[in-house]
């Protein structure tokens, strides 16, 4: 072979092969696809703005207002009042997930407990169903059972009636 066609080959084997190789290619998108338009800078930094409210309003204990503003709009709009009634009530006690995230942050001393008692609620309630479950499928058994005994009581009689 030619030099030049050595160094076509080899130049061409840079610029496309290697290249796919080294930074693959994604699949092209499916033709119902509509491809969004790249936002402008000021409309970048409003998101990353919104974001960073939103990231450090999450780390507050008590997620109000600030983080669900539509939901309390609605409870607000139904109720014609505020919804602090609700939540002085219902707010003393931490949920679940608010317990979890508290211990998360507290470290894997913490969680162990928090997680331990998640463990124990949810086998607890386990068990409980179960037992109400069983003790459901053995009187419905009964009830079945008490059913087959009458009917083989009534089924005799009407035989000696029918014969004699």
């Amino acid at each position: 072979m030619k030099f030049k066609g050595v160094w076509r080959k080899l130049s061409d084997y840079v610029r496309y092969d290697l290249k796919e190789i080294a930074f693959p290619s994604s699949l092209p998108d499916p033709p119902h696809i509509k491809k969004r338009r790249k936002l402008t800078w000021k409309e970048r930094f409003e998101v990353l703005k919104e974001a960073s409210r939103l990231y450090a309003a999450s780390w507050v204990r008590d997620i109000g207002p600030d983080l669900r503003p539509n939901d309390y709009r609605k409870s607000e709009g139904e109720n014609g009042k505020s919804n602090e009634g609700k939540e002085t009530t219902e707010g003393k006690e931490p949920s679940t997930l608010e317990d979890l995230a508290v211990a998360a942050r507290g470290g894997m001393e913490t969680l162990r407990p928090a997680l331990q008692r998640v463990y124990m609620t949810r086998a607890s309630a386990y068990r409980d169903a179960l037992k109400s479950f069983i003790q459901g499928y053995q009187e419905g058994i009964k009830q079945v059972m008490e059913k087959k005994e009458e009917s083989k009581s009534q089924q005799p009689e009407d035989t000696t009636r029918r014969s004699t």
